[in-house]
């Protein structure tokens, strides 16, 4: 079969009118979410990843004094002629960390480095490459503007100034830019708590034989490496049976000890009445079908004052559902206040794709550059849900809204970067 055939198949067999659509499952979820309130100080290395509980200040200006832009010579700019030349005396330099003690007066300069204290008396900074040096004068003519290259006190951030506020997600820029400050504590939101276990008789966990139907557990090894990345506290429960007592007591034992629960498998058609019926009993169901593909059967839930995710089992589906719904739910949870959408790119697609109105489709894509630097993407080939292959070689989601249909080749389609989230 070719990458054609593949991309062509019947796609409208599992279509579903009474799902929910994406975006107001989004809503529903984020209706429920109350984040955590537990607050902690820890050192500035350790909050990378956390987000914040409180805005951090500027303790002081920054920078906290005039200095230059670049190396070169610290005049006044009342100095600089408006025709011919000018000839100022040299009388000192000025290093970063080391100022010149004195001050300038008319006819004078000070020889200065970047990031170097403005003397005295000098507003302006004349490049290096501007002057011509004569022994201890130099000669430059007009042109230069009265206050150039020079940094003033405060021009990055003021004295009490917000520099990140409470709810912002801590990135590596973040921590020099703290550390700046002379800050080496923030104060922080607890770690959220995440357990999930995969449920069905037919998983078999790695370093056992597989028996006849059996096959490897790889859900909770996808769904450890997609929460490593969010910086939570992981509860990894192993497989729990096809077992209502045994699936009764784990998802009581998770409510326990988790902030989120998660399971993959067991909400496909057909086991659906009984998962629901389970929930109920323990807690509540939002909704439990949404109109996309892959991921149709996503349930969501609380158990307790636990959050709940019913992840399906085919694999693709679970990376597909965690990046489209959980990753922003866990983020809110989290503390961050706004999470960042995921940006769309609008490129060329080169592949046919057969798809039908009614429901958002994720597709697994390849982006790249053509031969004159145009950016295309095309489909990995098959886009079964249980093909994980598919998601390892893509580097991108092909994403088609619910009202789009048939894909020809050059159409421009939306696709969403796994740099970043996957």
């Amino acid at each position: 079969m070719t990458e054609q055939d593949f991309i062509a198949a019947s796609c409208a067999d599992d279509y579903d009118p009474d799902s929910m659509p994406v975006d107001k499952a989004r809503h529903f979820i984020r209706a429920y979410l109350t984040p955590v309130d537990t607050q902690q100080c820890v050192p500035l290395r350790d909050a990378l990843g956390r987000v914040l509980a409180a805005d951090i200040l500027s303790p002081c200006n920054v920078p906290n004094h005039d200095n230059a832009a670049m190396d070169g010579y610290a005049i006044s700019g009342a100095d600089i002629p408006t025709e011919g030349t000018a000839s100022l005396r040299v009388i000192g330099t000025a290093f970063a960390g080391k100022p010149f003690e004195g001050a300038i007066t008319r006819g004078e300069c000070v020889r200065i480095m970047t990031g170097a204290v403005m003397p005295q008396g000098a507003d302006t900074v004349l490049m290096q490459e501007h002057v011509r040096a004569e022994e201890d004068r130099i000669v430059f003519g007009p042109g230069a503007r009265p206050g150039q290259n020079r940094r003033r006190a405060g021009e990055d951030l003021r004295l009490g100034q917000v520099v990140l506020p409470a709810g912002h997600l801590m990135r590596p820029a973040d921590l020099g830019l703290v550390a700046s400050l002379g800050i080496g504590e923030v104060r922080v939101f607890r770690r959220l708590r995440v357990a999930f276990f995969s449920t069905g008789d037919e998983l078999a966990s790695i370093g056992q034989p597989l028996a006849p139907g059996q096959v490897y557990d790889s859900n909770r090894y996808t769904l450890y490496g997609m929460l490593a990345r969010l910086g939570v506290d992981i509860i990894d429960m192993g497989v729990v049976r096809d077992d209502p007592a045994l699936l009764e007591q784990a998802l009581l034992e998770a409510s326990r000890c988790a902030d989120v629960i998660f399971t993959s498998g067991g909400v496909s058609v057909g086991e659906a009445d009984y998962m629901k019926a389970l929930l109920n009993k323990l807690g509540q169901v939002v909704f439990w079908k949404i109109a996309m593909k892959p991921g149709r059967p996503l349930a969501y839930g609380k158990i307790g004052s636990a959050h709940y995710f019913g992840l399906p089992g085919n694999p693709v589906s679970v990376m597909v559902t965690f990046y489209q719904f959980v990753r922003e739910a866990l983020l809110v949870l989290m503390g961050q206040a706004h999470p960042r959408p995921l940006p769309l790119l609008s490129v060329t697609c080169t592949s046919p794709i057969k798809k039908a109105p009614g429901r958002t489709e994720f597709q697994r894509g390849i982006l790249s550059q053509d031969a004159d630097g145009v950016w295309t993407v095309r489909v990995t080939g098959d886009q079964g849900s249980g093909i994980l292959r598919s998601m390892s070689e893509a580097n991108c989601f092909i994403v088609l809204p619910e009202a789009c249909g048939n894909v020809e080749p050059g159409a421009t389609v939306q696709v969403q970067l796994f740099d970043g989230i996957v």
